[in-house]
């Protein structure tokens, strides 16, 4: 199956005068397979989520024919942040994903200082 969903991050920064600002993106997120399935189940408004991806852009005609463009993120990976679900019951997943291991030396002679 498919699950979509819209996400925001904010940004936070002080501007020129030192006033705090911040500024939100929206972004568009595709989970396909087990990850719909997580994103579904366990996914709710406001619960902090860690997602990996790919962009895809995608092209449509709207209801009244006017060709519409959309970015959207495909998840590759998918990680659940917070702990246990406010409903309380079961834990959420923790990693619903193969999300590869950062790949550094095998040894520590093979570092270069």
């Amino acid at each position: 199956g498919v699950t979509s969903f819209s996400l925001a991050t904010t940004d936070k920064y002080k501007d020129k005068s030192g006033v705090q600002q911040s500024r939100t993106e929206w972004h568009n997120i595709v989970c396909w397979g087990r990850l719909a399935e997580i994103a579904r189940d366990y996914l709710k408004k406001g619960n902090p989520v860690y997602i990996e991806g790919r962009i895809q852009y995608r092209t449509y005609d709207d209801k009244e024919g006017i060709k519409r463009y959309r970015t959207e993120i495909v998840t590759t990976g998918l990680q659940l942040l917070g702990g246990r679900p406010s409903s309380g019951g079961e834990a959420a997943p923790t990693e619903s994903s193969e999300i590869p291991e950062p790949q550094g030396p095998a040894d520590d002679d093979d570092l270069p200082f």
